[in-house]
């Protein structure tokens, strides 16, 4: 009998999407509100006009929904999360992000009483100039409270935001916007609140609870019965919202004391079935079965590279099984995809995702020893991505023949002119120069396009690389002894892009058999004494005309097979512009 197995209904991957989905709806109910907040900077009449828009989308029956949906099942995963959790050691960026986030609803249990629920049971009007006069001069302690749970909240989901957009390929350019709408967005709506509490505490005294706007808004329906018709009803429902906090405070509470209780009673059952994780340097911790060999590391402060936070989302925490290989779980899909992206060997398995049952030794492949001697920050910079690109490798013929008679001086004048070319070039032709290696450049095209479009660019740049070099040689030729002939290598390909480099020599650039198969085109061009090699994928994506081009097989070191490419003398490199 075969035995199927099948993929549990809620996956530790859709449980992670439902926590970033509430989470991303609860951030843009808290954008819209504090958008509509920095109006009052114009008027309280244009934040009253807002907010109607604003309780358009929010306050019917599918945006309740929605909302409140979002906000109760983004507390149970952040619940449920917290027990999961095998240690509370973790790096500071995730504490912090944990601490505001329980912080949260002890901050805000009372504004959401005191605006939409006394809106449901009393049929109440919360308007700005109601609201804003209760914190502004019947309470400014419970305005002070409100900033502190706006300034909370909005961290809260900033850093959200930026653990799940950080490796992002688009995310480095649009960051500083981000961070300009993070900082202004909230700064803003600060500046409107007391810009509309100084108003109206200039124009008339505080008015009581039940008291409502004299900014003559009509727009609600039920606007005029929202006066208590007598002092039983106004302390009826006070009682029913003191009764309705008493009862979120509880219940969050209650929550949150369930968890650590659970936690407890886990690691006091868990202390008579430890296992041993076992080092290549000696060191071994002892830790309750159920955690992960990336928590064994922090719990006994082993450094443990593990750049995603713990995620399986990239693979930098890697391990090599040394001993107990035979009886650890099989990877889950999360573990499983990212092992087989990286082609990962046998035995080597992701230590935020693996789980031992037994005693094990395992060798961290990226040694994080090293990192006591890394400056601080240096590693900052994203880690690398396999990305589709191309590269155009170029390269001066005869440059050895060319310079042998000619001074320093004049050498660094040359090549100065000769960079320049190939950097313009480049860079008008939407790709990213990498580097300069002697007399030779490396160019990255659709780090941020398709590769159909890297490959068109490329050539390109291939081609105004050419007719510059031409022009060059014809204001030069009364000094140079021989004219200036380039070669140029491009393919493209599956490519490892990221920050690489130490310190302040840090940068952008690719590795991998794609940028290795492009120098070595280069160097066919040579053996060719042509201006430009093109690999056939290159051909093919741009969809060029190949009409009388020479097509050859050429034999690239490391590779089983030959590459199909395409001789192109300087003639022809025209046709792809």
């Amino acid at each position: 009998m075969t035995i199927v197995a099948t993929a549990p209904m809620l996956s530790e991957r859709s449980l992670r999407r439902a926590r970033l989905a509430s989470g991303l709806i609860m951030l843009t109910f808290l954008t819209l509100h504090l958008a509509n907040h920095s109006l009052n900077l114009i008027s309280l009449s244009a934040a009253e006009e807002g907010r109607r828009w604003f309780l358009f989308i929010w306050r019917n029956p599918v945006g309740t929904v929605i909302f409140y949906g979002a906000a109760i099942t983004h507390v149970i995963l952040v619940m449920r999360s917290l027990y999961m959790r095998r240690t509370l050691y973790m790096p500071l960026g995730e504490a912090l992000q944990i601490i505001l986030g329980l912080l949260i609803p002890v901050l805000i249990i009372e504004h959401v009483v005191g605006t939409r629920i006394r809106y449901e049971i009393s049929n109440y009007y919360d308007s700005y100039e109601a609201v804003i006069r209760g914190f502004w001069i019947t309470s400014p302690f419970n305005g002070i409270k409100q900033t502190v749970a706006l300034i909370v909240i909005w961290c809260h989901g900033c850093i959200g935001v930026h653990f799940w957009l950080r490796y992002r390929q688009w995310y480095q350019q649009a960051a500083p916007v981000l961070l300009t709408v993070a900082i202004l967005l909230p700064v803003l709506a600060l500046l409107g609140f007391a810009n509309t509490g100084r108003t109206i505490a200039n124009m008339s005294p505080a008015s009581g609870y039940g008291e409502y706007p004299s900014s003559g808004y009509q727009g609600h329906k039920n606007y005029n019965s929202t006066r208590y018709t007598s002092p039983a009803e106004r302390t009826e429902v006070k009682e029913d919202e003191f009764l309705i906090k008493t009862g979120l405070y509880g219940a969050f509470a209650g929550g949150l004391a369930l968890v650590l209780a659970m936690r407890v009673y886990r690691r006091w059952r868990e202390r008579a079935s430890q296992i041993q994780i076992r080092y290549a340097d000696g060191q071994s911790v002892r830790v309750p079965l159920g955690f992960s060999v990336l928590e064994a590391s922090r719990l006994g402060g082993i450094p443990h590279y593990a750049v995603c936070g713990g995620k399986g989302r990239c693979s930098t925490c890697r391990v090599q099984v040394l001993e107990g290989a035979e009886t650890l779980p099989p990877p889950q899909p999360i573990e499983q995809a990212t092992l087989t992206r990286i082609g990962a060997d046998h035995g080597v398995r992701l230590a935020c995702q693996l789980h031992p049952t037994s005693d094990i030794s395992v060798v961290p492949l990226l040694v994080p020893s090293l990192e006591s001697i890394v400056p601080t920050g240096s590693q900052q910079a994203s880690p690398g991505r396999e990305r589709e690109i191309a590269i155009l490798f170029c390269d001066i013929r005869s440059f050895t023949m060319l310079t042998e008679a000619r001074l320093p001086y004049d050498i660094v004048f040359l090549l100065n002119r000769y960079f320049a070319i190939v950097g313009q070039a480049v860079e008008r032709s939407g790709g990213r120069l990498d580097k300069f290696i002697g007399d030779g450049a490396m160019a990255l095209f659709g780090l941020n396009s398709s590769a159909a479009d890297a490959c068109s660019n490329a050539l390109k740049a291939a081609t105004i690389i050419v007719k510059e070099i031409e022009r060059l040689n014809g204001e030069l030729a009364g000094e140079l002894s021989i004219p200036l002939r380039v070669a140029i290598g491009i393919h493209t390909g599956p490519a490892i892009v990221g920050a690489m480099g130490y310190g302040a020599v840090k940068s952008l650039t690719a590795i991998g058999d794609t940028v290795n198969v492009a120098s070595r085109l280069e160097t066919v061009a040579k053996e060719f004494d042509v201006t430009l090699v093109v690999s056939e994928p290159v051909i093919t994506l741009a969809g060029s005309d190949t009409t009388g081009l020479d097509v050859r097989e050429v034999a690239i070191r490391g590779r089983a097979l030959p590459l199909r490419v395409y001789i192109v003398p300087q003639e022809s490199s025209v046709r792809f512009v």
